[in-house]
C-alpha cells in the first residue's frame, strides 16, 4: 500500500467518525466519549503524516506507535458508544478501524525487524 493511499484511508476514518458524531445529539453522558473519540480519531492521520516526516527509523517507529494507540483508544471508545447504547457506529466503521489497528501494527513490527538488522 502507499503511504498516500493510507493517508487517504485515515483521513476518510476521521471524517467518517466526524459524520458519527454530528449526526448524534449531544448529551451530557456522551459528551465526554465524543470529545475523546473525536480526537483520537482524528490524530491519527495526523501522526502518521508525521510518521511520513520521521527524522529516523526511531522516530518513525515511535510516531507510527502513537498513531496505533490512538487507533486502538477509537476502536475501544467506538465498542463503548455502541455497547451503551449511546451511539451505534457501522460495522463498516468499526472494520475499517480494526483493518487500520492490524496495517498499523504489521507496520510497526516491520519497521522494528528492519531497524534491528541494520544494527
Amino acid at each position: 500500500m502507499e503511504s498516500s493511499d493510507l493517508e487517504n484511508r485515515l483521513i476518510d476514518f476521521s471524517v467518517a467518525v466526524m459524520a458519527v458524531i454530528d449526526s448524534i445529539e449531544n448529551d451530557p453522558r456522551s459528551k465526554h466519549l465524543y470529545n475523546q473519540l473525536m480526537r483520537s480519531a482524528t490524530s491519527t492521520s495526523l501522526n502518521y503524516g508525521e510518521a511520513q516526516a520521521a527524522e529516523s527509523r526511531r522516530d518513525f517507529i515511535h510516531k507510527m506507535r502513537v498513531a496505533l494507540k490512538e487507533l486502538r483508544e477509537s476502536f475501544v471508545c467506538l465498542k463503548i458508544l455502541k455497547k451503551s447504547g449511546l451511539l451505534l457506529p457501522s460495522d463498516e466503521l468499526l472494520n475499517e478501524n480494526d483493518e487500520l489497528i492490524s496495517i498499523f501494527v504489521s507496520s510497526v513490527v516491520t519497521a522494528t525487524k528492519n531497524l534491528k538488522q541494520v544494527k
